[in-house]
């Protein structure tokens, strides 16, 4: 056995973990009667199995390493109910295949976690209490798992604009310290992810399979290796994709955070859906709001119905950190959609205005940030120790588009270009500056098959630079 097992985690592993490491192809079964133990497959006590074996041992003042001692075969006659003893003994008869799979697990750098052990997940414990997984499988700095966050979840299959909305989420989760809590998958999932890493934060991805995959794959292994991603799994390193385990996780999901927003959803089927809905009718164990922009959604307005909140829209790290809390901010962003005469959330009215309709004299903030733009220059210098290049004297007379055309030097990150204009808010940053330029052709992406690459750069056209011309203006470092 591995020494960093405690012998409570050893009994709980072998009763509940298939240990898939080290299993070999089986031979021919003997011919024997039809439910005699010889045919019966071994099976590990499922989650409910355990909670009830478990409840019944601390009935009886017995915990689970007992079960490895010189007279386990007595406590677990005392401890049993409906439970076979012959396949409890059976289970803990596993110990060269626990052997095998703890080598493993160590090689890849996986470590795992039960329910007896003080550094299990506590907000899992409080809010599952015996429903809570019996074992924890992960990669990563699993201390994360302890601080709460904003859980982001939604489909696979989603247009390119709800992605730079929900990269946009996990930028300001990083800003405000708060840890994105997601599923790991594509579409919405990996997009909040990749948002907060990119931005410097954290993020939790709960798996519903290939843990060995995920903690060997390259892309994956700095941020692993930084201590900015933890990668969970309540089945084993090794298993298949199973539709009922890709819907358990979304329980756990909910439990590690604070607070979830459902970016999209089918309606009345798919894991996005089922996950929020149990969470609406049943669990509750945090707020689920859902998004209130962009394109109308039948799923959306559904989950509405059963009870979930529009989100606020924060636009500060000050007033993501209220939402989770649960507490309202005075400055509700103009994008918080009314409910429509039906009482449903029309959600196509997604941009906001650019004046405020009850202070017309008060610019807007993306009007601010413009003008903040054009004041002295305190940006920080980039990671080389640079400041990046002046924008060129004549730019506090020129539009938003053409001081962006006047900032790009080289090819620049979506980052690089928001400090070069002094701006904050890369929404702002996305719709004023880069999509109308991108429309004219005056700048081009690096990659522009994969427009939400981590690895994405945007550099000057010479349409831009003739652009510039025209207008008596000189770029500066192109």
């Amino acid at each position: 056995m591995n020494a960093d097992l405690s012998p409570n985690a050893q009994a709980i592993l072998l009763l509940t973990a298939p240990l898939l490491a080290g299993r070999r192809r089986r031979p021919p079964r003997p011919r024997t009667q039809r439910g005699s133990v010889g045919a019966a497959k071994l099976r590990p006590l499922s989650t409910a199995e355990y909670r009830d074996f478990a409840t019944r041992l601390r009935t009886i003042h017995r915990e689970p390493a007992d079960l490895l001692g010189s007279d386990a075969r007595e406590t677990v006659r005392e401890s049993l109910a409906s439970l076979d003893a012959e396949r409890i003994h059976r289970l803990l008869g596993r110990g060269f295949l626990l052997a095998q799979a703890v080598e493993r697990w160590g090689a890849r750098a996986l470590w795992v976690v039960t329910r007896a052990d003080p550094d299990y997940p506590r907000k899992l414990k409080a809010r599952m209490r015996g429903n809570a997984p019996p074992v924890l499988y992960g990669c990563g700095d699993r201390t994360i798992l302890d601080g709460g966050g904003l859980a982001v979840v939604g489909s696979r299959k989603v247009k390119e604009d709800l992605i730079e909305y929900t990269e946009d989420v996990g930028r300001l989760s990083a800003e405000a310290n708060t840890t994105i809590i997601s599923g790991g998958a594509r579409g919405v999932d990996q997009a909040a992810m990749r948002g907060a890493l990119e931005a410097g934060g954290q993020s939790v991805g709960v798996l519903a399979n290939g843990l060995e995959r995920a903690a060997l794959n390259r892309g994956n292994r700095g941020a692993l290796m930084g201590g900015q991603l933890v990668l969970v799994c309540p089945y084993d390193p090794a298993a298949r994709f199973v539709v009922g385990h890709a819907m358990q996780r979304n329980k756990l999901i909910y439990a590690l955070s604070d607070a979830a927003l459902v970016v999209n959803s089918d309606h009345g089927h798919g894991g996005t859906w089922a996950g929020a809905t149990d969470q609406l009718d049943k669990l509750r164990f945090v707020s689920v709001y859902v998004r209130s922009g962009g394109e109308p959604s039948e799923g959306l307005n559904g989950l509405l119905n059963r009870g979930a909140k529009p989100w606020p829209n924060p636009r500060t790290p000050e007033e993501l950190a209220q939402v989770l809390r649960g507490e309202p901010f005075e400055d509700q962003s103009p994008t918080t959609v009314p409910p429509t005469a039906s009482g449903q959330y029309d959600l196509s009215l997604a941009e906001p205005s650019e004046v405020r309709e009850d202070r017309p004299d008060q610019p807007t903030k993306a009007q601010r940030e413009d003008a903040a733009s054009d004041g002295p220059d305190d940006r920080p210098p980039t990671a080389a120790g640079e400041h990046l290049p002046e924008v060129a004297e004549t730019a506090s007379l020129a539009t938003p588009r053409e001081k962006l055309l006047l900032s790009i030097s080289g090819d620049m990150s979506r980052q690089d270009i928001l400090t070069a204009l002094g701006l904050r808010n890369l929404g702002n940053l996305r719709k004023r500056y880069l999509k109308p330029c991108l429309e004219q052709g005056w700048i081009e992406m690096t990659i522009p098959e994969k427009p939400s690459s981590v690895n994405q750069r945007f550099r000057l056209t010479q349409v831009g630079r003739d652009h510039l011309k025209e207008l008596g203006l000189t770029p500066t470092g192109n």
